[in-house]
């Protein structure tokens, strides 16, 4: 394997996309914007009614419901960053690097970096709006947050692509991905604890890769440890990094090993 071809075939993929990114402005609005509505008119909409498990004061429904808006971004990011590998199969692009000599792993890693770069960079946005939600800049582990949210975005980037890989519509990925992500980002803490919930929800939320990402980036918020019950898993602050590692590793996976299958 010719390593410098490998990373230039990389930063090829990464540069398309991000400029794709950067030119396609409704895109980037799109993707902050609609979590940003969500998040204002329901955290406006549940308010001061709701009341935080454990008896934790002071949290209103906008500062709980913050950390799972944002990786709401990063999960729209993913979805639209891969889906860009169908538009590209259709234009003839995926085709002409199919056939660079190149290994298909460049390409893995190439879509997904372009990927972790853009959800960064769209969650950046949003998380600028964190006092807003009563969250103190000083306060917040930013290492934290970047660190979660990177594998986070790592692992839903590729997972996109290893379906993208094996679909022909954008239409159809679009559907696919609503179905298999969206009900995740429900189940994973985001818009109501996991305390509350019936035993078998509770069963799937701690099962649940997005439920560790938002319960980590919960915790990096407040500077390391969430108020009243939003720990509902118990984890440590290294504990929700390593899960999310391996669900980015395994997704990494089996991104590579359908783009070894077809083209």
């Amino acid at each position: 394997m010719n390593l410098s071809r490998e990373l230039a075939t990389i930063g090829v993929l990464v540069r398309r996309d991000l400029l794709r990114l950067v030119r396609e402005k409704s895109r980037l609005f799109g993707v902050v914007a609609q979590p940003l509505l969500f998040w204002i008119m329901i955290g406006s909409g549940m308010g001061s009614s709701f009341a935080m498990p454990g008896g934790a004061a002071g949290v209103d429904y906008l500062e709980y419901f913050f950390p799972g808006v944002t990786a709401l971004v990063v999960l729209f990011t993913a979805i639209f960053s891969t889906m860009s590998l169908i538009e590209d199969r259709h234009a003839g692009f995926l085709q002409a690097v199919l056939v660079a000599p190149s290994s298909r792993l460049s390409i893995v890693l190439g879509k997904t970096l372009a990927g972790v770069i853009a959800a960064l960079v769209q969650a950046a946005l949003f998380l600028a709006l964190a006092p807003l939600a009563g969250f103190d800049f000083a306060r917040i582990d930013w290492a934290a947050v970047v660190l979660v949210l990177s594998l986070l975005a790592i692992g839903l980037t590729a997972l996109g692509f290893a379906l993208a890989w094996r679909l022909d519509s954008t239409h159809g990925y679009h559907a696919v991905m609503s179905v298999a992500l969206f009900p995740a980002w429900i189940l994973s803490g985001a818009m109501f604890p996991l305390e509350g919930a019936s035993p078998w929800l509770r069963a799937a939320m701690r099962a649940n890769p997005m439920t560790y990402a938002v319960e980590g980036l919960r915790a990096a918020l407040y500077g390391g440890t969430a108020p009243g019950g939003t720990g509902a898993l118990g984890l440590t602050p290294s504990c929700a990094p390593l899960v999310l590692a391996g669900f980015a590793t395994a997704m990494l996976l089996l991104a590579a090993r359908a783009c070894a299958k077809r083209a």
